[in-house]
């Protein structure tokens, strides 16, 4: 089985910025100090997707300008800087897939399952898995390595997940004792 790490918009502006969500301190240790590190070891590619609006995008009505494209706002924050050897792709939506090419780089790695983790399990979360479930990955989502604005957003979209699109809710650390198990 192929895994992919998806780490979705743990960016400056929803860590610390324009829209910060709080509870993104949370997954932070358990993203950078295990599920990241344990992933390239085990040779699991990391992929980043990570807003980088327009001005012209639609999703800035509802938002306000954030994640600008460009802006110190829509990098990713220090702590979790992807390696040179993750791959990093930029969206403009709230589904990582949308008009990305996300699903043709993973097809050329052998991806069949995604881990996906971030912000923000009602959100982008969601719609990345929803897409991903239509395409025909399995979704697993580690809810230590997971959360959203506020504990009902977060708990709503991991009970959506596990029941629309059969998500397997878990942990870090029992994904990491899964791939040591398959080597």
């Amino acid at each position: 089985m192929g895994d992919v790490v998806i780490v979705l918009d743990m960016l400056n502006d929803f860590v610390t910025g324009e829209i910060a969500a709080d509870r993104a301190e949370n997954i932070i240790p358990t993203l950078r100090e295990e599920l990241l590190p344990a992933a390239r070891e085990h040779s699991v590619p990391v992929v980043y997707a990570n807003d980088a609006h327009r001005p012209e995008d639609f999703e800035l009505e509802v938002w306000g300008e954030h994640a600008m494209r460009g802006t110190e706002g829509a990098a990713v924050i220090d702590d979790l800087e992807p390696d040179a050897d993750d791959h990093v792709f930029e969206k403009r939506f709230y589904d990582a897939f949308f008009e990305t090419g996300l699903d043709q780089h993973l097809r050329s790695l052998g991806v069949d399952r995604l881990v996906i983790t971030g912000l923000h399990t009602n959100m982008c979360v969601r719609h990345t898995s929803a897409t991903g479930f239509f395409n025909g990955y399995e979704i697993v989502v580690p809810e230590d390595c997971t959360d959203a604005f506020t504990e009902d957003e977060y708990e709503d979209g991991l009970d959506y997940l596990a029941r629309v699109y059969n998500a397997d809710r878990t942990t870090a650390s029992d994904l990491i004792e899964e791939w040591k198990a398959s080597e």
